[in-house]
């Protein structure tokens, strides 16, 4: 017996004063509510309502019963609107992984819009360049910046994309020589960013072309972009940088294009979570707010 839909079922009758309209309003007949009725009464062994042809009347347990059902459903009806209504708000602990050159660049101030947006979400937000296992870790989101994304069961969803500029200080260029192709930056000293996916470049107009390394013999890596564009920015060599890193120096004066028609790899902006069953409303808002801040706040590439 589903206990709980009996109850209902037997307020109805209470309440409407009888079987033919409580049947009507719950859309069943008279003779399945009748049964129904008393299999309750056969199941708590005494009698709820007394019944004749003209009229029904409760009885003193039933009475006592029906003011239980009310009490009873009346709390069960609260207790699922409150559950309903936390499971649509957007509060709580969000635990996020980031690249911390990217963070510190890109995502503070869209970190602070939405903090300010959402004031009953907490961030709990690690700064990593090298990838982690989000579930191991218990993270709810991961941003990944990857030209693709190996297999994998958790979800990810593109969020924007970057280019990988290579670049180096006027200074350093005025005095070694400026590459006139990728052969020349054999030549060079070359810094390298150590966890790089994919360290090729390829020609900008020939998109079948083999992927050019990078020099082997590079003679500085840094596991961290921001460390290797202040490197860069004093004159220790050439080396790629991400577009949101290269173009403001670049803007500034502080570093030069090197082979503008070298290109690396095509790079994106991945929120990658565990996955998008039941995704909780924080994890949604907070995704979703990327999608649509981010492409915004990436300088532009040029």
């Amino acid at each position: 017996m589903d206990t709980f839909n009996t109850m209902r079922t037997f307020r109805r009758i209470v309440e409407l004063g009888g079987l033919a309209k409580a049947a009507e309003d719950l859309g069943m007949s008279s003779a399945g509510l009748s049964k129904q009725l008393r299999a309750l009464e056969a199941h708590l062994g005494v009698v709820l309502i007394q019944r004749t042809t003209r009229k029904m009347s409760l009885t003193e347990v039933g009475l006592g019963y029906y003011a239980d059902c009310c009490r009873l459903l009346d709390e069960l009806d609260s207790l699922e609107k409150s559950v309903k209504q936390q499971s649509q708000r957007i509060s709580g602990r969000l635990r996020v992984n980031a690249p911390l050159s990217f963070a510190l660049s890109v995502l503070s101030p869209l970190l602070a819009r939405f903090l300010k947006q959402y004031p009953e979400v907490t961030l709990d937000l690690a700064m990593e360049d090298r990838l982690v296992d989000a579930v191991a870790h218990g993270f709810d989101v991961s941003i990944r910046l990857r030209a693709s994304l190996d297999d994998s069961t958790l979800v990810a969803r593109r969020l924007a994309s970057l280019t990988q500029v290579l670049c180096a200080a006027p200074a350093y260029l005025d005095s070694r020589g400026r590459p006139a192709t990728a052969g020349d930056l054999q030549r060079h000293g070359m810094l390298a960013y150590s966890l790089a996916h994919a360290a090729g470049i390829a020609q900008d107009d020939d998109a079948d072309a083999p992927a050019y390394a990078l020099p082997a013999g590079a003679h500085t890596q840094v596991n961290n972009s921001l460390m290797l564009r202040d490197l860069l920015v004093a004159g220790l060599g050439i080396g790629a940088l991400p577009s949101f890193l290269a173009h403001p120096a670049i803007a500034a004066g502080q570093l030069e294009r090197v082979l503008p028609a070298l290109a690396a790899p095509a790079r994106h902006v991945y929120a990658v979570y565990p996955t998008n069953r039941h995704l909780q409303p924080k994890v949604r808002a907070f995704i979703d707010f990327l999608a649509e801040h981010l492409p915004a706040a990436m300088p532009a590439d040029s």
